[in-house]
């Protein structure tokens, strides 16, 4: 356990990996949105002649 606790990065580093960490996870769930939204009109005209 010593061994694994004494590998961890510095803790200067926290900062910069829970940044990129957090990061990495909000562009997961924009990708994940921006996948759904491009179902979510599926055999649909575009909106601007719907209703002419």
């Amino acid at each position: 356990m010593i061994k694994y606790i004494q590998s961890l990065p510095q803790q200067k580093a926290w900062p910069v990996i829970k940044f990129i960490l957090q990061s990495l996870f909000y562009f997961m769930i924009i990708i994940a949105l921006l996948y759904l939204f491009n179902y979510s009109g599926e055999g649909q005209g575009h909106f601007i002649y719907n209703e002419f």
